[in-house]
């Protein structure tokens, strides 16, 4: 017996390759689909992931075709560095011939935006709150949007919280669709304390970012095209980017087993497990999680990771917050 499980949503990517362009399905054996494992929508942890299991590790492919082993799978489509070249080289292509718009990245899912961004400023909001004094409000805030796109997430979300935003996306008319789109004449008024800095027309598995530089770095929907031994090297080289108690937030589709790899533009979806063991390989404690809601149900779940190189001194309010409700004494 076989259950229907439909692709994931695509957006915008920074790297390698681009995520699923649109929903389809696939034949995903009942064993695999059930051995999913439930988060609650926040969720706090150190990320300490022991070996995965071979239900696990399995997969399949667009097609249907099954692999025993993401290793198997990943050797058979970048076993050399031949093969390796061509996987990017395909996705980068994929993508060239896609309408620079917020639909085009979206596979056609436009109308997920509000949603995707109203869930991230919760996120965001929650980790500023945590994570920074006076949450972030008494210091000028850098980030990096991974996989930029169009510029879909820098202007309708990072923008709000951060003063500049450098935009790294190898697809070169997304990347100056998104800087037309982040230019003075289009941006709301008083922005200028909150601007796009940088445009990098970079593959995310060749960028190396400037040292210290930023408070987060937000990876979303592009992480997929990324080999796993390309995954870790990309946040180890990243990880060097951040400030002092700085963190990335990676926000991806989520396989309910396994992965599930996309042949048309060389993407993979990963399980949560799946993740969770990578970043146990990249050194990163996994501080946070919060599931995506309000997304068609034809589309792959979506969660968002928050991730610190180290363990994060989490800000304590309970001081500020009995002072601010306290009444005032009169002498």
């Amino acid at each position: 017996m076989d259950i229907t499980v439909h692709r994931a949503l695509c957006g915008p990517w920074n790297g390698p390759l681009p995520p699923p362009h649109s929903p389809s399905t696939v034949s995903l054996p009942l064993s695999l689909a059930n051995s999913a494992r439930a988060d609650c929508a926040f969720y706090r942890s150190g990320c300490s992931v022991g070996t995965l299991s071979a239900m696990e590790t399995a997969g399949l492919d667009s097609d249907g075709h099954q692999f025993n082993s993401a290793d198997e799978m990943w050797t058979e489509y970048t076993g050399d560095d031949s093969k390796k070249d061509q996987w990017y080289r395909d996705g980068v292509s994929y993508w060239e011939g896609v309408e620079a718009s917020v639909n085009g990245v979206l596979g056609g899912y436009g109308h997920v935006n509000d949603a995707d961004v109203k869930d991230s400023g919760v996120f965001i909001r929650s980790l500023f709150s945590e994570l920074f004094v006076d949450g972030g409000r008494n210091r000028p805030l850098v980030a990096l949007d991974c996989g930029s796109g169009v510029g879909r997430i820098t202007k309708n979300l990072l923008l709000k919280y951060f003063n500049e935003v450098d935009l790294l996306e190898p697809v070169k008319h997304f990347l100056d669709a998104a800087r037309e789109s982040l230019s003075d004449a289009n941006v709301a008024a008083g922005s200028d304390t909150h601007k796009a800095s940088n445009f990098f027309c970079v593959p995310l598995q060749e960028f190396t970012p400037e040292t210290g530089r930023y408070d987060v770095i937000w990876v979303q929907w592009c992480i997929g095209h990324l080999t796993d031994n390309d995954f870790v090297s990309f946040f180890n080289r990243a990880k060097a980017g951040l400030k002092p108690g700085g963190f990335f937030v990676m926000k991806e589709n989520i396989a309910k087993s396994g992965f599930v790899l996309d042949k048309d533009d060389r993407s993979i979806t990963r399980s949560d497990l799946y993740f969770r063991d990578l970043f146990r390989q990249c050194g990163l404690h996994l501080y946070k999680t919060k599931d995506q809601r309000g997304f068609p149900k034809e589309l792959f779940a979506v969660k968002m990771y928050a991730l610190t190189p180290d363990v994060p001194k989490v800000i304590s309010k309970t001081r500020s917050k009995r002072k601010a409700n306290r009444p005032a004494i009169i002498h």
